[in-house]
């Protein structure tokens, strides 16, 4: 299936073209045939691989970086109005696109599924992309993170389903029309643009009112805030809603979930008939998403028994407990675990992996070094994320990493730590990074477990921790 470039996208200027939703619309656009450019605030292997595909990338952000010949500019939230690129673009009058609004005119044509949720978004996008491309279906497909290569976040496909990541940290995924659509999960976050958890539910269900007449939803039915949204749409008379978990009314059951070191097998009940979806990364979270992904994708049609066969082919994204290597006998994962449900789970997954959840009588342990991520969720949230790293044997909590941010008074990541300790755990803040990295290392004996956890560049310290400790070793 053949698709032509939207005619004010034939020439885009991408701001923060690096970024991990912007990457992947450009190298879209790119394989269609548009003339990217655009520009990020360092180089990076992203940005590298942007070029060898052909974009025009440039390093910092200035007026004469945006051609004479851009036909419009493309920015995501973090961009602010004072960039010098974005106030060019407004001074010449060019249309200047959301990023959300550039996915939705790439998903003009094709048959949508969308993947929302405040937790588990990019792994289930990729659970399904990968699984419908190995049915040799040739997706589309727009990740908020790559796979195992730099922007592998994105595909052209030739194929007529698009599986997209739905944001709704900005009401962005208001702006898609999605055939199918999945929610995992609704949880009060992005607290600078989300006041209360009603908030997010009438966003979530603005989402669900832009589903197709006829189209299908694809929503948890174990999670306390999306069986609250279900029960709020009860006027949808041309939506059909499809449950899945381990709850007696689900539509698609749960039956098990049984770890198999660092990855599992889940078997499910799909129109009564039992399934075993092999999934390559530990934890009940992550097999909950496979289910999701093969409810969707049976949901738009993909034989289900095909299906479950090929989410198997699914090998992990990166920084989803990325495994980034081992050293010294220390083994290092990174995740991007942000949120306390998020770094629970994670915790809780590499428990269960390594010793079965419980207290290991050869003592290996499992640390965790935490970088909080943004301000505002740093105050409402730190000292639930304190608890959280309570479940490790040990923690190092770094500075807040601020983002598109500005420092809130009195908001630090004592807050964390602070609550870690009143949960009874050991914890360590270090602001500086590389005292950070020096700390872990002398922590670490050999068996245990590293976990690098955050959004932000922590996952930049994985690698530094593996080469100091082989240096020991």
């Amino acid at each position: 299936m053949a698709s032509a470039v939207p005619t004010a996208m034939e020439r885009p200027h991408f701001v923060g073209i690096g970024g991990a939703g912007m990457s992947g619309i450009a190298k879209i656009l790119t394989q269609r045939g548009a003339r990217v450019s655009g520009s990020d605030f360092r180089e990076s292997t992203t940005v590298t691989a942007l070029r060898a595909l052909g974009a025009t990338v440039h390093v910092g952000h200035d007026a004469a970086h945006l051609d004479e010949d851009a036909s419009c500019v493309v920015v995501s939230s973090a961009i602010r109005d004072s960039n010098p690129e974005l106030a060019a673009a407004r001074t010449r009058g060019l249309p200047i696109l959301h990023r959300s609004d550039a996915l939705a005119a790439l998903l003009a044509g094709r048959r949508t599924i969308a993947v929302a949720g405040t937790h588990g978004k990019t792994t289930t996008t990729s659970m399904l992309a990968v699984a419908l491309r190995t049915l040799d279906l040739s997706p589309s497909y727009a990740i908020g993170g790559d796979l195992d290569v730099p922007i592998s976040n994105a595909e052209h496909g030739e194929g007529e389903l698009f599986v997209a990541e739905a944001d709704e940290s900005d009401r962005s995924f208001h702006r898609y029309a999605p055939e199918v659509a999945i929610i995992l999960n609704v949880e009060l976050d992005h607290h600078a643009n989300y006041a209360s958890i009603d908030e997010i539910h009438e966003s979530f269900e603005a989402f669900v009112d832009r589903v197709q007449p006829g189209g299908t939803l694809v929503i948890n039915a174990d999670h306390e805030g999306a069986r609250k949204l279900t029960a709020r749409l009860h006027d949808r008379e041309d939506l059909r809603i499809v449950t899945y978990g381990e709850a007696a009314d689900a539509d698609v059951r749960v039956l098990s979930v049984t770890p198999t070191g660092l990855s599992s097998e889940v078997v499910v009940e799909l129109d009564g008939r039992r399934l075993i979806i092999p999934v390559s990364v530990p934890g009940r979270h992550y097999a909950h998403n496979a289910v999701a992904a093969l409810a969707a994708g049976t949901a738009a049609g993909v034989p289900s028994a095909d299906l479950a066969r090929a989410l198997g082919r699914y090998t992990g994204a990166q920084r989803r407990l990325q495994l980034r290597g081992e050293a010294d006998g220390v083994r290092v994962i990174d995740t991007y675990a942000h949120h306390p449900t998020e770094m629970t789970a994670d915790v809780q997954a590499v428990r269960d992996a390594v010793r079965g959840g419980a207290e290991d009588p050869d003592g290996r342990r499992i640390l965790v070094l935490f970088q909080p991520h943004l301000f505002s969720r740093t105050r409402e949230l730190g000292t639930e994320m304190g608890e959280a790293l309570a479940l490790a044997d040990a923690s190092v909590v770094l500075a807040i990493y601020p983002a598109r941010e500005d420092p809130i008074p009195g908001v630090t990541s004592e807050l964390v730590t602070a609550g870690a300790r009143a949960a009874g755990a050991e914890t360590h803040p270090e602001p500086d990074r590389e005292a950070a990295v020096e700390r872990v290392v002398g922590m670490a004996k050999p068996g245990d477990l590293v976990l690098t956890m955050g959004a932000g560049d922590v996952t930049e310290l994985g690698p530094r921790i593996l080469a100091r400790l082989a240096e020991r070793a």
